[in-house]
């Protein structure tokens, strides 16, 4: 989903855990569609969408720096991909080592917020020559996914717990 798709109304999923949840059809038809399983970090919601922000600031925002020769492209381009990563990497030791895991999962949740740091000041230092709607959405999306990260990492843990329970 591009940011032109945002603008439009069209939010994709507000699903938590990084799942996929919808009622049915339109808007009230009361049918239950349950969540897709999880069978590789490609199917967690969360890795689908900090890699589309980290294509879309490739494509869309990268340009735009290059253009005013600011010395943080490499920077900002290597930030955006560490986030869908570590949730790869996490989601790839959630078994073997857990701690390490939640480590991953912290990286990532920290990897949002530095994002957002920097589009806010790119966006305070370029405001006329970036996209200023395509920062603001790219903030909002690293907001929303945090919070979907961070319950991702709270269902695991959960999940945990409570296979340590059922060992005992």
């Amino acid at each position: 989903m591009g940011y032109k798709d945002y603008k439009r109304g069209n939010y994709g999923s507000a699903a938590g855990a990084g799942q996929t949840r919808h009622w049915g059809g339109k808007f009230g038809s009361g049918t239950f569609t349950p969540k897709k399983p999880v069978r590789s970090f490609r199917d967690l919601e969360v890795y689908q969408k900090t890699l589309e922000c980290s294509v879309l600031i490739d494509k869309d925002i990268l340009p735009a720096l290059e253009k005013v020769k600011d010395s943080r492209i490499e920077e900002l381009s290597k930030n955006a991909m560490a986030i869908p990563l570590y949730i790869s990497e996490g989601h790839s030791l959630r078994f073997a080592d857990f701690g390490l895991a939640l480590g991953y999962i912290e990286k990532a949740l920290s990897g949002c917020n530095r994002m957002s740091v920097y589009l806010d000041h790119i966006k305070g230092t370029y405001g006329d020559k970036v996209k200023v709607d395509l920062i603001e959405d790219l903030i909002n999306r690293y907001t929303v996914v945090r919070g979907k990260i961070f319950r991702l990492e709270q269902s695991w843990k959960k999940f945990m717990n409570q296979d340590k329970e059922n060992k005992k």
